[in-house]
């Protein structure tokens, strides 16, 4: 006779990491969130969109990429989970939605209940930064698949914008400025790149790098800044027309999608320091600027376009909010591109 267990599926192991795991996700409740007695589904209370004049739902699916490769090496899983969040919600954000709820994935070699608790615990941390509820996921057991200390992660969100309150390129207009958000790092994307480097240099994730302050590994796992709730609240108090995600694609790239046709964003590259990890990264790669440009937020997670009369306040409210910004160039006619003057 065989069994489940025998083909490498242990169901009670998976039974260990929900219990394991429900008080982490209880942190990212909202009021609106209701409970499923079957534990089938996630609920949340829709009624509270009866308030606005025309809700306009908006939904955004991604995963972490490769930068999970290396929370595997170091054995560190409790932050991954907030890089998953922030690649999901921020780009819901971008058009000005509040972020509701979201629903994660995690397919593994090998059930480990305290590893799942940790990495369900970063979404659950990070949806509570986001401001969103953590209503639902799905973990599931891959043996032969995958390797034994092996995983992956995805989620999906869901968030709501009032339908004349929209953000976008359809606002945006010659002589606005460019504000910078600061990134905490490298966040999630180009670490297929970033794991190529470490290989060709042969660079150990435990070596002390003095310009971080700390391991080359600790710096490459710092978790994706998350710009939701910062990005709302600057909504709300000052004139915003259109956010950008700085993700893969870089700056050009990302802050393109956020123009119309009529118009360029000129870019300062002088008006911020890069930090120092992406000169660490160009120098021990003999990575080219363009390649660095196209692959790397370079320091900026987000970007927003605002009026000028709106540029004072709105560095003014992100100070407050402890989120360093600047301005990073302006709005000129052109043809929808992004460049560097």
């Amino acid at each position: 006779m065989t069994s489940y267990a025998a083909a490498g599926v242990d169901i009670d192991a998976g039974e260990r990491a929900v219990e394991l795991m429900k008080s982490k996700v209880a942190r990212s409740r909202r009021p609106e969130v209701v409970d499923d007695a079957s534990g089938f589904a996630g609920l949340f209370d829709a009624s509270a969109l009866l308030s606005y004049r025309r809700p306009l739902l908006t939904t955004s699916t991604d995963g972490v990429g490769t930068k999970v490769m290396l929370a595997q090496r170091l054995g560190r899983h409790d932050t991954i989970g907030i890089d998953l969040v922030g690649m999901v919600v921020d780009d819901l954000v971008v058009c000005g939605a509040e972020p509701l709820f979201m629903t994660d994935y995690v397919a593994c070699g090998k059930v480990v209940p305290e590893r799942i608790a940790e990495i369900v615990g970063g979404v659950a941390e990070g949806c509570r930064l986001a401001g969103a509820a953590l209503i639902g996921g799905e973990t599931a057991e891959h043996p032969g698949a995958m390797g034994a200390d092996e995983y992956d992660l995805a989620g999906a969100a869901t968030g709501v914008v009032e339908a004349d309150e929209m953000l976008g390129r359809h606002r945006v207009r010659e002589g606005d400025v460019v504000l910078a958000l600061a990134s905490s790092g490298v966040h999630s994307n180009g670490y297929s790149l970033v794991r190529h480097i470490i290989k060709l240099a042969d660079l150990p994730l435990e070596r002390e790098v003095a310009e971080f302050g700390r391991t080359l590994g600790e710096e490459l796992l710092e978790p994706t800044r998350i710009y939701s709730l910062d990005c709302l609240a600057l909504a709300r108090s000052v004139e915003v027309h259109a956010y950008a995600h700085i993700t893969g694609g870089g700056l050009e790239g990302n802050l393109a999608r956020s123009l119309p046709p009529t118009v360029d964003a000129v870019l300062d590259r002088s008006s911020w320091t890069p930090p120092a990890v992406f000169g660490f990264l160009a120098g021990h790669g003999k990575v080219a600027q363009a390649d660095m440009d196209r692959t790397f937020n370079l320091g900026v997670g987000m970007a927003a376009v605002v009026p000028a009369d709106a540029v004072d306040p709105a560095l003014a409210l992100l100070k407050e909010r402890g989120l360093p910004a600047w301005v990073l160039g302006e709005i000129v006619a052109g043809s929808g591109r992004a460049r560097y003057r």
